[in-house]
């Protein structure tokens, strides 16, 4: 893949990851040019279907809307013709068949968030963290070069973790019953899981290829956050684990030029 500058198409992306999950539009800044074209359509993705169900007070206009985002994956699963959208079109440059396949599950897992039922129960919850974050990170990461998907998976499902507890209260005020349990006692232990993961992730880095590892930037807070909320389970809560900004952009920085996300 050369290093050409973004096309309109993924430019639109960026500016759409820019709007809608700037935490991620930071760590694809942070990456090369080249692995930006595999990112921004990915994470452009990630915020059209995320934000889906919450576009509407109506069930089944939010299916309808998570449907054709499942259409457009099917047609690049299919291999041939597929919808010109500015989203759709260069994800589909990007995308085998095996990518298209997860991102499906990830649309299926986001249907929990149509309704307002609690998870069935931890296992649910975990498939929920594991289908959405970690797909995520497992399909931006093999679309970039090669990686073994338990370190990824591992590093999705803490990041994914860690941007879940920070949006408990905005889930409460949406009358979400976000926990299986939200005792103190079970949050701390959650986090600690989360911050295991993380470090097994990190220790089996080895099998993340260079090419890959800007992916998995997107973990780049999930450590501090997990950290805050296992010491103190009351700040997911308050809402008050988002990490100092100025700080975690050096961070960020210096994970990116070492390679050691």
């Amino acid at each position: 893949m050369n290093a050409r500058p973004l096309d309109d198409d993924e430019i639109a992306c960026a500016g759409i990851v820019q709007r809608g999950d700037p935490s991620r539009f930071m760590t694809a800044m942070a990456a090369p040019v080249v692995a930006r074209r595999v990112l921004f359509p990915i994470y452009a993705f990630n915020v059209e279907v995320a934000r889906a169900p919450w576009l509407t007070e109506e069930p089944m206009i939010a299916e309808m809307r998570l449907q054709w985002w499942r259409d457009a994956l099917e047609e690049i699963k299919a291999g041939g013709p597929v919808r010109r959208h500015e989203v759709v079109t260069p994800l589909a440059r990007i995308l085998d068949a095996n990518g298209a396949a997860l991102l499906d599950t990830l649309i299926a897992a986001r249907r929990w968030d149509i309704y307002k039922d609690a998870f069935e129960d931890a296992a649910h919850f975990d498939r929920y963290l594991t289908e959405t974050s970690a797909h995520l990170m497992l399909v931006a990461a093999r679309a970039l070069g090669p990686a073994e998907a338990s370190p990824v998976l591992d590093a999705g499902y803490a990041a994914g973790l860690a941007g879940f507890l920070r949006a408990i209260p905005q889930l409460e005020a949406a009358k979400r019953v976000p926990l299986v349990d939200g005792r103190p006692a079970a949050i701390t232990e959650l986090a600690r899981d989360g911050l295991a993961r993380l470090q097994r992730a990190r220790a089996a880095r080895g099998n993340v290829s260079r090419a890959a590892a800007p992916a998995l930037l997107a973990a780049w807070q999930a450590g501090a956050v997990l950290r805050r909320a296992a010491m103190a389970p009351e700040r997911v809560a308050h809402g008050t684990l988002p990490p100092a900004p100025i700080r975690d952009r050096v961070s960020l920085m210096i994970r990116s030029l070492s390679g050691k996300w």
